[in-house]
């Protein structure tokens, strides 16, 4: 079995190559490719097109996306559809026209509407409006779910789409101005100790609730999604119509979170909250009756993950992330 992993540089294509990495080191036959972005550019059409015909994949898992939080999808909402449609838009077709009967593609729970009811199931998407701060973003993972599906429809192949929750873990990006809200904290926190700091300021009012789902359990529910026998997945998703939501099914306020970061870190200063910049959705739950009902189920706590989390950062010796 030949496998394409596109992204495996990211948090979750790293993730997800290290267990199929297992997996063959456990005496699966496995063949693993994967590819730089400096070797192939996923948002060129020829490069892709010319990959895939090379290579020829049993499988192609993508994990490649350009991702963000609030401040980097405000600032660059053009390259975030433009960069996003182009992967997935190549990556899907070029398969197809490989012949790779089977894809898996990463999504996001940010397809949903932002007043979607709590949680979300699959059939909520594209029944309102989306959080106006990530809507481009949202719009390009939209496209690749119906991707997925118009080709499953027209060809026949057995192209499926998983969204994510919040995810996070090692190999997360901790960049002080385009990280996720986990990371930023772990960093924002970490310095504020080290620099004796008397409070930290989070963004918003703290009351929007999130789920944060480990990378380790996200990279084992899309192998689990992947190995699923084509009629099950199918009797699960409107024959092979929809998608797969994965979460972990329960959810905290930021605020929350920043107290159970700054416990971790060791932070013992004040915890104060903005209301002045936005808070984006007020509340982002899956629900994930789905894919528990078809036999996974998240195994890594918040607090246990968190705490590996800091230990992972703590080893990287780049120095942006030691000091301000």
């Amino acid at each position: 079995m030949k496998i394409y992993v596109a992204g495996h540089r990211g948090m979750v294509g790293g993730a997800i190559l290290r267990q199929l990495e297992a997996r063959r080191a456990g005496g699966e036959d496995l063949q693993l490719v994967t590819r730089t972005s400096a070797e192939l550019d996923l948002t060129n059409q020829q490069q892709v097109q010319s990959f895939m015909q090379a290579e020829g994949p049993d499988q192609v898992i993508l994990a490649a996306a350009k991702v963000g939080g609030i401040v980097a999808n405000n600032s660059y909402p053009a390259q975030f559809i433009y960069e996003n449609l182009m992967m997935e838009c190549n990556v899907i077709h070029a398969a197809y026209e490989a012949g790779v009967k089977q894809l898996l593609q990463l999504g996001s729970s940010c397809i949903y509407p932002k007043l979607a009811a709590q949680p979300m199931a699959e059939d909520a998407l594209l029944t309102g409006v989306l959080e106006p701060t990530n809507e481009p973003y949202a719009i390009a993972k939209i496209a690749g779910i119906k991707l997925c599906e118009s080709y499953n429809r027209q060809y026949g192949v057995d192209y499926r789409s998983v969204m994510p929750t919040n995810l996070y873990g090692p190999g997360d990006n901790f960049h002080p101005d385009n990280s996720h809200v986990l990371p930023a904290l772990i960093r924002r926190f970490h310095l504020a100790k080290l620099n004796g700091d008397a409070s930290v300021t989070i963004w918003g009012s703290g009351a929007p609730r999130r789920e944060f789902l480990h990378v380790d359990d996200m990279a084992a529910a899309a192998l689990f999604v992947l190995d699923l026998p084509q009629a099950t997945y199918a009797s699960e998703t409107q024959e092979m119509l929809s998608h797969i939501n994965v979460g972990c099914g329960t959810d905290i306020s930021i605020l929350e979170l920043a107290q159970l970061v700054a416990q971790v870190t060791g932070f013992e200063g004040e915890i104060l909250t903005d209301p002045s910049k936005p808070d984006g959705t007020p509340r982002k739950l899956m629900d994930v009756t789905r894919l528990e009902r078809l036999g996974w189920k998240a195994s890594i706590e918040l607090n246990d993950g968190i705490a590996e989390t800091y230990q992972w950062f703590l080893k990287q010796d780049t120095k942006n992330l030691r000091s301000k």
